[in-house]
């Protein structure tokens, strides 16, 4: 296989991500939360691999006329804002007014976010939430937490994404790598068994999928404050 096909074909991949977001759409619009989430789940996981695949085939330099990483932003916009702010605000998860007030925060805020051209770090994390509205709205999904405790959350979490706060990548940040990444495994396991008894699951699944993500959400954090030790 020439090495053009095999870069074209990891754009292929990425581009499969626009299909996964149409089919969660239409899930969503049909009041299928579970299905939505299915869908929103494997286009999550298309995106945790077409990175390294790209890197490993050089794709700038052997399929330079695409845009990898514009299209990359394109898919992740719809599937981690687009998709999510309408699913809360279909869903009422907090209350009708607040619901639709959240879900267009979360859509302007997003925009923003994924224009900011700062939003790498040099250890290959993020500065600031890098807007993975669609976790934040599983979790709410799984987790009654109230009208109020939901939107002070969705207040935090928008304006996170524009403070000095690092969020890991669970495969490019190589700090604490061998932890994030079988945490971030966990995650999609309690993810997809939380969405797999429609947002019913035993205590343990909840309890998994809580503690997964506020370890994902507050270990790059945690970093800041505990800064690496240059080597001698």
């Amino acid at each position: 296989m020439s090495p053009f096909v095999k870069a074209f074909s990891v754009h292929i991949l990425t581009a499969l991500g626009a299909a996964l977001a149409l089919m969660a759409m239409l899930s969503a619009g049909n009041g299928d939360w579970p299905m939505m989430f299915v869908w929103l789940l494997a286009a999550l996981l298309v995106d945790g691999i077409d990175g390294p695949l790209a890197r490993k085939v050089n794709i700038t330099k052997n399929a330079p006329q695409w845009d990898g990483v514009l299209l990359d932003l394109i898919i992740d916009y719809l599937t981690y804002v687009i998709i999510p702010a309408y699913a809360m605000v279909e869903a009422a998860l907090i209350d009708p007014g607040w619901s639709l007030a959240a879900g267009l925060m979360i859509c302007v805020t997003g925009a923003i976010y994924f224009a900011d051209v700062r939003m790498k770090t040099e250890d290959k994390s993020f500065s600031g939430f890098p807007g993975c509205w669609n976790m934040v709205i599983l979790v709410l999904f799984a987790v009654d937490i109230g009208s109020w405790g939901a939107m002070l959350l969705m207040i935090a979490i928008a304006l996170a994404q524009f403070f000095p706060l690092k969020f890991i990548h669970p495969v490019r940040t190589r700090r604490w790598r061998a932890v994030s990444l079988p945490v971030m495994l966990l995650w999609g396991i309690s993810a997809m068994w939380v969405v797999w008894l429609s947002f019913e699951p035993p205590a343990v699944a909840t309890w998994l999928l809580v503690g997964s993500s506020l370890y994902l959400s507050l270990v790059g954090i945690v970093q800041q404050l505990l800064p690496q030790r240059a080597r001698a």
